[in-house]
């Protein structure tokens, strides 16, 4: 399968060197509207870049297309793209409102092309183990789903609308997405409530830094999701200091916001693109041990045992004692398995793991969680 890619930053960056590593799809592509980030991509790969991303699916000879533009343009790229005749895998968040995921959904049905929804660490191979144990109903019924995740997120070179909420910006549309992905797979229903508190603590950063959530799946299964992402506390010190991709790191609380102490907003955005777009290095191959990937700390509880993601699988913590389950690994595993997934569905037909009903269910309980923290209360979702 032939899949182009459309926005040649951090998510772009990360999803090519995906495509490139997978037996079952061949990078055809690319677009972005920055010169720079386009010249870099030229020299690595003979194959057309385009500086709109219209004119990449407009290309008879891309089958399917990552969409990992900015946030606000996820609508009118997926759209676009679907009427072009591709499937589109689209980056997280799937869009900013309702509507436009059912618009998305809708094109999706009218064209008969897949859409998938990108939540990569929903894809973990450790997320994955323990969504079967669920299912299975080996350790009983699950009643607690906890995540714990402290990061340097908002002090991240970053545009101007990633710190912008009313664009996409802040942790209620780049991370806490990640955590809801997870727990509504791992619940397999839907949500029924959400009580959350959300902060913005540094008048710099002007959106949502850290967020409290406790979201009700009903049948006295609850998930409680912690995230801050103000550079202080991390919480890779109780993983083993195993990074988020799965490399080994080096205890250096603070250095992101020492790091951009100073910098001026014309700098951040030039600095956001050395470091993160194509060509910055930020997703190059290293030739060291990986573990798993991860996103901070999670356990699943069930009746008779809980289990947590471990640094090379899952540990299970039940009646008959502790073991340890290893897990595949590599690199990107959950990039590739979504690769997978769009193969099965076009290949084979088979459903993919996170749909467009999927995105917009996660995005459904993050705009609850939003609504729940400016009124103060408990909110239907």
């Amino acid at each position: 399968m032939r899949i182009g890619v459309a926005g040649l930053g951090l998510a772009g960056s990360a999803m090519i060197s995906a495509i490139l590593d997978h037996p079952g799809v061949i990078l055809a592509g690319g677009a972005d509207r920055d010169a720079e980030l386009r010249g870099r991509f030229a020299q690595d790969h003979a194959i057309a870049v385009d500086g709109d991303a219209a004119e990449l699916f407009r290309r008879a000879d891309i089958d399917a297309v990552y969409i990992a533009t900015p946030h606000q343009f996820h609508r009118a790229h997926t759209v676009a793209a679907l009427q072009a005749g591709k499937h589109v895998i689209v980056e997280k968040p799937m869009a900013l409102s309702l509507a436009d995921c059912d618009a998305m959904i809708a094109e999706a049905h009218r064209w008969k092309r897949m859409l998938i929804v990108g939540h990569t660490h929903a894809y973990d191979p450790s997320v994955r183990y323990i969504r079967e144990i669920v299912r299975r109903g080996d350790l009983g019924s699950p009643s607690m789903i906890s995540m714990w995740t402290f990061t340097d997120f908002l002090y991240r070179p970053r545009r101007p609308e990633e710190l912008d909420t009313a664009r996409g910006g802040g942790i209620l549309f780049n991370q806490i997405p990640h955590q809801v992905a997870v727990a509504s797979l791992l619940a397999g229903r839907p949500a029924e409530r959400v009580r959350a508190m959300t902060h913005v603590l540094d008048p710099r950063r002007p959106t949502e830094g850290s967020c409290t959530a406790l979201i009700d799946f009903g049948g006295g299964l609850g998930a409680s999701i912690v995230y801050s992402g103000y550079d202080h506390f991390d919480s890779d010190e109780f993983h083993s200091w195993v990074a988020e991709n799965g490399r080994e790191k080096v205890a250096d609380q603070g250095r992101a916001r020492r790091a951009l102490a100073g910098v001026s907003g014309g700098e951040e955005a030039l600095l956001r693109r050395v470091r993160y777009g194509y060509g910055g290095g930020a997703h190059a191959p290293r030739d060291e041990p990986l573990h798993q990937p991860h996103f901070g700390i999670l356990v699943v509880s069930c009746e008779k045992g809980d289990l947590k993601p471990s640094r090379d699988g899952v540990t299970l913590y039940a009646e008959d004692g502790v073991r340890d389950v290893a897990l595949a690994g590599g690199r990107r595993p959950g990039h590739r398995l979504v690769l997978d997934d769009l193969c099965a569905a076009v290949h084979d037909g088979v459903p993919p793991q996170q749909d467009g009903l999927f995105g917009r269910e996660t995005l459904r309980i993050c705009l609850a969680i939003q609504r729940s923290a400016a009124e103060r209360r408990e909110v239907a979702c």
